[in-house]
């Protein structure tokens, strides 16, 4: 944060706090705007975005960009998660577009070896692997 002293705004808190509700999910603006305009309390999509990176640089939230055709998705994290060594990787349906948080050892193992062995930083923000779900692999789509 920068030496000026930020406060917390009623849209920042009240932003926190829904995605705090929806941990474990990825969250779009738009989906920001969509619940508090069904609860009759509209907030504008430019405070939305500039709240949500907000949250972003202060580690609250982490942002995943899939792809170009996808919009940037939100992910409460909590301040816990600026301490955490784990990390969250992601697979993307081809065919359905679900998106799945990929949390393994193996990927872990995986990140040590690209450094270790080819002096390769892994970004899991922005690491997406593609395929198919097990729905859309089983009815073989």
């Amino acid at each position: 944060m920068s030496s000026k002293a930020r406060y917390a705004t009623r849209h920042y808190t009240e932003i926190a706090a829904y995605l705090e509700t929806m941990k474990g999910s990825h969250i779009t603006a738009q989906d920001v705007c969509d619940h508090f305009r069904a609860e009759g309390r509209p907030i504008s999509t430019t405070t939305v975005y500039r709240q949500l990176e907000r949250l972003v640089e202060e580690g609250i939230v982490n942002k995943y960009i899939i792809d170009a055709n996808t919009p940037a998705c939100f992910e409460y994290s909590g301040a816990e998660h600026l301490h955490s060594e784990h990390t969250c990787y992601h697979c993307k349906c081809e065919k359905c577009g679900v998106l799945i948080h990929l949390h393994c050892d193996e990927m872990e193992e995986l990140t040590r070896h690209l450094s270790k062995d080819h002096h390769f930083i892994l970004d899991p923000r922005r690491t997406v692997f593609y395929g198919l779900c097990e729905n859309c692999a089983a009815a073989g789509i």
